[in-house]
């Protein structure tokens, strides 16, 4: 299950990891296509900074209390592989979730602190398939023919957070997500219309 990752601290993370060694596909290894649930609400400008209008839209997205409603878990199964889960945090999805969160345990919805949501940056979490022994090692995105790493990255145990700016997942040209393992990688492409309906 997702859990809500701000820039302070995310998911409990111990240390930052340093001198990472890059490790190529393994050979004849296909990138996976990400797959945008089809009952996500319509949205077509990709993950942003937040607004007041996504604020208050996150809200009453949170507030539907489904077991996994769509605009919240909108990553779930995103970019399915042998090794690693994919989570996708943003601004909109740590109110969202903040307030799903209350929601869903029969609480009142809170008022999530909206100049704290305005400080989170795009978070790609990474935990390991159950029962794989690829671990994590980094997260790069491919954009343009260009390589962008992230601007910090952690990992504890076998799971880590990459955190980036806003304008590697911009829905104006397909990326590559590069998760790199110490014994392979697993890429997964995110096509424009796939990136547009993220939020």
């Amino acid at each position: 299950m997702n859990k809500r990752v701000g820039t302070r601290g995310a998911l409990g993370v111990l240390f930052a990891v340093t001198g990472l060694v890059l490790v190529r596909p393994a050979a004849g290894q296909s990138p996976v296509k990400a797959v945008v649930p089809v009952s996500m609400p319509a949205w077509s400008k990709g993950i942003q900074p937040l607004t007041r209008d996504s604020y208050y839209h996150a809200i009453e997205c949170g507030k539907q209390g489904a077991a996994q409603p769509s605009c919240v878990f909108y990553d779930a199964g995103l970019c399915k592989n042998d090794d690693f889960v994919l989570s996708f945090y943003s601004p909109y999805k740590q109110v969202a979730y903040e307030v799903w969160g209350a929601v869903s345990r029969k609480r009142p919805a809170p008022t999530p602190n909206y100049a704290a949501a305005q400080q989170t940056r795009v978070v790609i979490g990474i935990t390991p398939v159950r029962g794989a022994k690829n671990q994590i090692a980094n997260v790069v995105v491919k954009r343009a023919g260009k390589s962008v790493e992230p601007d910090t990255r952690t990992i504890d145990g076998t799971s880590g957070n990459f955190i980036f700016g806003f304008p590697p997942f911009a829905p104006t040209a397909t990326i590559t997500i590069d998760m790199v393992g110490k014994t392979r990688t697993q890429s997964c492409v995110l096509d424009r219309t796939a990136l547009s309906r993220l939020r």
